[in-house]
């Protein structure tokens, strides 16, 4: 029970893929202008990321281990993480086709995005089981959801304020991110 409440608070908080392990930043900047594509982003993500994980897992125990292809890891894990990727975004566009259009380009950029890469790749670094590694693929996913969910509320709070022509845009947006991930490194010292 420890273990699995240490994964949780470390996966969502401390280890956050965006803020500490720098993984995902393309979508965090590019889909965070609005907190409604920002969720859906969040969402799609946690979903690839967790099933990505559990798929690559079963790959990789049951296949790359015992034929001795572990080198084929990478290319086998971007083929499912792609499959995954394009049943999101068929089911998508039949469920909820505003959020689609939404999401634009960023939706099939997902199959690119690499935390969701570096999650699979990390739970078999640290030799979790399956259920940890499902677990902690899902809480990565869900301190995805909550970093790009809360910097894309500050981003629309900040087009309203009188900000000087040269912060305007991009600029304050990775000043903005760069004290966000400053704020979640003081959840660094709750667990040891």
């Amino acid at each position: 029970m420890k273990e699995v409440l240490l994964v949780m608070v470390s996966a969502i908080f401390i280890n956050n893929v965006i803020f500490a392990r720098f993984l995902g930043i393309c979508p965090y900047m590019g889909v965070s202008k609005r907190i409604s594509t920002a969720s859906g982003m969040g969402m799609a993500v946690t979903f690839v990321m967790t099933f990505a994980t559990a798929i690559t897992f079963i790959l990789n125990k049951f296949v790359l281990i015992p034929f001795h292809i572990e080198y084929l890891q990478t290319i086998m894990f971007i083929l499912v993480i792609a499959s995954l990727v394009q049943i999101v975004e068929i089911a998508l566009k039949k469920i909820s086709p505003a959020l689609y259009q939404a999401l634009g380009i960023f939706l099939p950029l997902i199959t690119t995005n690499c935390a969701i890469l570096g999650v699979a790749i990390l739970s078999i670094q640290n030799e979790y089981s399956f259920f940890i590694s499902v677990l902690f693929a899902f809480c990565s996913g869900l301190g995805f959801c909550l970093a790009i969910i809360i910097f894309s509320g500050i981003r629309e709070r900040i087009e309203d304020a009188d900000i000087p022509e040269c912060f305007k845009n991009i600029p304050i947006a990775l000043i903005t991110a760069g004290i966000l991930a400053m704020a979640f490194m003081g959840f660094s010292g709750l667990v040891k």
